[in-house]
């Protein structure tokens, strides 16, 4: 179960916050939820994004690892 967390919320944003969540029939809290649950997502897609962008300038400025790339990063069906 998830710990629970306390956040201090100016009066316009709540308000603001609270008039969002009533539009979509739930809660402030389940809106927060589903606010950070985005954010953490996006978070997470741009954190791999950023490492498979390092790891690509990696092998071409690397001329082992791009043989090593081309070699086992390509399919091939030997004896067909």
């Amino acid at each position: 179960m998830a710990a629970p967390v306390s956040i201090r919320l100016d009066d316009d944003v709540r308000k603001t916050l609270e008039t969002e969540a009533r539009s979509r029939n739930i809660g402030l809290a389940t809106l927060l939820r589903q606010i950070a649950a985005e954010a953490a997502r996006q978070v997470k897609r741009q954190r791999i994004r950023e490492q498979t962008e390092a790891v690509g300038r990696y092998i071409a400025n690397n001329p082992e690892a791009k043989e090593f790339a081309e070699f086992w990063g390509t399919p091939r069906q030997e004896g067909w």
